[in-house]
C-alpha cells in the first residue's frame, strides 16, 4: 500500500457509513496478512517488560477487537498489535450511530461500548494465529474488560476470567479500565477500587505465570485524571507489581477541540481521540513519569499523527508509543515513519 493509494482510499473510505468502512478496512488488512511478508526490520529493537518490540510503535487496542487482522497489521509494520477490547461474554455495544469523524480537527468520537464476540469468539482466533506461527516476532498484547451488565462490585471476576482464557496466547495483557462508553468502568481506577480488583487479578497472574511463564500486566488509564489520582495509581501499580501503564485512552472533555468543533460536538457522547487529545495525554504521561519509578514503563497514546508527535513522548518519558486515530488518516506512511523511532 505505497503512500499516494492511501488518500484515495481514505477519501473512498470516508464516503461510506463510519462502521462500514471500519469493517471494510479492517477486511482489507486481514487479507494482507494472508500474503508472504517478511519479518520487522530489528533495527530499532527495544527491550521492554521483558519482551523485545521490533520497533516502538503499536497498534492501540479498538480498532481490532475480534483479533481478526492481526498478520495483517504486523505485515504492515507495526512492532506490537494490540487486539480487543475483549469481554468475558459477548456483548452488541451502544445502539448504532456511535462512530464519528471530525476531519477538521484530526479526531474520532465512539461510543462503542466493548461490542465484541466475547472470549468464544477470540479465543479461537488466538489459538490458530499462535499454531500458524507467522508474527514474525511482532508483539501481541490482549485488551480485556467487563460486560455492561456485570456489577462493578464484581468486575474482578470478569478481568479474571478474560485473563485466564487469553494467557496462553498474550504476550502481554492490558486491564482497560478507563473507556468512557462502559457506565461506572473508570470508577475502577480509584484507590479502593483498584486494589480490590488487582488483588485477584494479580493472583491470577502470578499462578498463571508459574505453570505458563510471566505475562506482563499493563493498565490502560483514562487522560482526565487529576495529580492525585495518577499519584494513587502509581502507589498501586508498584505495590501489586503492575508492569506498565498505558496512557492514555479516549477523553470526555470536548474543550481540547476548536471552540466551533467543541459546541458542535458538545452533546455528542462518547470518548474523543486523534489530535486534540495530545496535549492530555501527554500531560498525563510527563506526571506519571515523575511519579512511577523508571523501571516501569509507559506506553504513551493520544493525539500522535507524526513522528515528532512520538517524539515527544518519548520525551516526556514512554517508552513505547501506540497509535489508532492517527492511522486512520494518515495510513501505513505513519506506521513506517513511527518505526524508525530511535532512542
Amino acid at each position: 500500500m505505497s503512500d499516494p493509494i492511501y488518500p484515495l482510499l481514505r477519501r473512498a473510505f470516508f464516503c461510506m457509513p463510519t462502521e462500514a468502512s471500519h469493517h471494510l478496512a479492517l477486511a482489507g488488512i486481514g487479507a494482507l496478512g494472508r500474503l508472504p511478508w517478511l519479518a520487522p526490520s530489528m533495527d530499532h529493537a527495544v527491550q521492554c517488560m521483558g519482551l523485545r518490540f521490533p520497533n516502538r510503535v503499536g497498534l492501540a487496542a479498538g480498532l481490532d477487537k475480534d483479533a481478526r487482522s492481526v498478520e495483517g497489521f504486523a505485515a504492515l509494520g507495526f512492532g506490537s498489535v494490540e487486539v480487543g477490547t475483549v469481554t468475558p461474554l459477548p456483548q452488541p455495544g451502544n445502539p448504532k450511530p456511535r462512530l464519528f469523524r471530525i476531519p477538521e480537527a484530526g479526531a474520532i468520537i465512539n461510543r462503542m461500548g466493548f461490542n465484541s464476540e466475547g472470549l468464544a469468539g477470540m479465543v479461537p482466533r488466538l489459538a490458530a494465529l499462535r499454531d500458524r506461527d507467522r508474527l514474525r516476532g511482532v508483539i501481541l498484547g490482549v485488551n480485556i474488560g467487563k460486560n455492561k451488565d456485570t456489577p462493578l462490585e464484581h468486575a474482578q471476576r470478569d478481568y479474571v476470567r478474560a485473563l485466564e482464557a487469553v494467557h496462553p496466547y498474550a504476550d502481554y495483557v492490558t486491564l482497560n479500565l478507563s473507556s468512557p462508553n462502559t457506565p461506572g468502568l473508570r470508577t475502577l481506577q480509584s484507590a479502593d477500587a483498584l486494589r480490590t480488583l488487582l488483588g485477584p487479578v494479580v493472583e491470577i497472574r502470578n499462578r498463571l505465570g508459574s505453570q505458563r511463564g510471566h505475562r506482563p500486566l499493563v493498565l490502560k488509564i483514562a487522560p482526565d485524571l487529576v495529580a492525585d489520582d495518577l499519584d494513587a495509581i502509581s502507589t498501586c501499580v508498584v505495590e501489586f507489581g503492575i508492569d506498565g501503564v498505558i496512557a492514555t485512552n479516549t477523553t470526555i472533555d470536548r474543550g481540547v477541540l476548536p471552540a466551533p468543533l467543541a459546541r458542535r460536538w458538545q452533546q455528542e457522547a462518547g470518548g474523543l481521540s486523534g489530535e486534540p487529545l495530545k496535549s492530555l495525554s501527554l500531560a498525563t504521561v510527563t506526571t506519571l513519569r515523575t511519579t512511577l519509578d523508571a523501571s516501569i514503563p509507559i506506553i504513551g497514546v493520544g493525539g500522535i499523527s507524526g513522528l515528532a508527535d512520538a517524539q515527544a513522548m518519548r520525551q516526556a518519558g514512554a517508552t513505547l508509543v501506540q497509535i489508532y486515530t492517527g492511522f486512520i488518516y494518515r495510513g501505513p506512511v505513519l506506521v513506517r515513519e513511527l518505526a524508525k523511532l530511535g532512542s
